[in-house]
């Protein structure tokens, strides 16, 4: 396998620099790399049109180039600057220079393991990526609802848990990957709605494939883990209540989660808020302090809410960040 990275005209970067990142991230990989720098949209066309490997584009400012984006899909485009989600693409963005693994890693995992990837909303980013079992002896899969990361920002993304979920779908889980609007562009109503909406997707997802919707776990790593509690709690006690199923929208339904695991998650949000995690991500995702904010924080904060009301799993890393250990 050979990936090529293209930089659009007008990027500006050390291309120095940008190659021996991808030498280094392909090496790593197992992959063959090298780095194409194109002074011309038409020189950028060109090698989209004739691509037979994996692709990763910075495209730069160029509009000319920008224009692709949406309309090639089997490219990774990647920003280094924060930009707009593009719909359609498969678009990392604001991650600087070093984000380029990020997109490189991206590119090889969607090569190696194809993903399908499903809208569950009109945003850019209400969509999530189902990868099925390869081989299972039972006729439905369990499934592995995945919910990433990032201290709820806006460049951080799905890929985050691509790994996981090639590794959740080769052990005979099939894995939704869920994107969703994160806080910092569009407040945390929107973001947990999303989440909700994403699960609730599955029933929809599951008509023409072979899904045991009686059997979904819920993954979220770091703040995707406060997010994964968050929901399965919300579930758990919906069921508790008498709604055995939860609906968001018209005929999209989905069965309460039957274990919900944290990956080095925040879970304890106002004492967190206090420590300024993140620099300050916790008030900043939910629109102020535990005193300002205090509902907000009473219905998402996995601490206040224990127990939760369904089996709970959290894993912590010895070696991550002294605070959340």
């Amino acid at each position: 396998m050979r990936l090529v990275v293209v930089v659009g005209p007008g990027l500006v970067a050390d291309t120095a620099v940008l190659k021996s990142l991808t030498t280094t991230t392909c090496a790593e990989l197992g992959v063959a790399g090298r780095l194409v720098t194109a002074n011309a949209p038409d020189d950028v066309r060109s090698l989209v049109a004739a691509a037979d490997s994996p692709l990763v584009v910075l495209p730069g400012p160029t509009p000319e180039v920008r224009a692709l984006m949406g309309a090639v899909p089997h490219v990774v485009w990647y920003d280094l600057t924060v930009e707009s989600p593009v719909a359609g693409a498969a678009h990392l963005h604001g991650r600087g220079v070093w984000g380029l693994a990020w997109a490189i890693r991206h590119a090889v995992h969607r090569l190696r393991s194809p993903a399908a990837r499903i809208a569950y909303g009109p945003h850019p980013d209400q969509w999530g990526e189902l990868r099925l079992p390869a081989g299972t002896s039972e006729d439905r899969a369990p499934v592995a609802v995945l919910l990433h990361g990032g201290f709820w920002r806006s460049v951080w993304a799905a890929d985050l848990m691509d790994a996981l979920a090639v590794d959740l779908a080769d052990s005979g889980y099939a894995s939704w990957n869920l994107e969703y609007r994160r806080p910092d562009r569009h407040g945390w109503d929107a973001t947990t709605t999303d989440v909700a909406a994403g699960i609730a997707a599955l029933a929809g997802v599951a008509d023409d494939r072979p899904l045991d919707l009686e059997r979904v776990a819920v993954f979220g790593h770091s703040a995707g883990g406060q997010l994964a509690l968050r929901v399965a709690g919300d579930l758990a006690a919906a069921s508790a209540a008498g709604n055995r199923d939860v609906t968001v929208g018209p005929e999209r339904t989905v069965s309460a989660v039957a274990l919900a695991v944290s990956l080095a998650g925040v879970l304890d949000l106002a004492e967190g808020e206090r420590r300024q995690l993140g620099e300050g991500a916790i008030s900043t995702a939910l629109g102020g302090t535990p005193a300002t904010a205090w509902r907000r924080y009473a219905a998402s904060d996995p601490i206040a809410r224990v127990p939760l009301g369904l089996p709970t799993l959290v894993v912590q890393g010895a070696d991550d960040s002294l605070d959340l250990v």
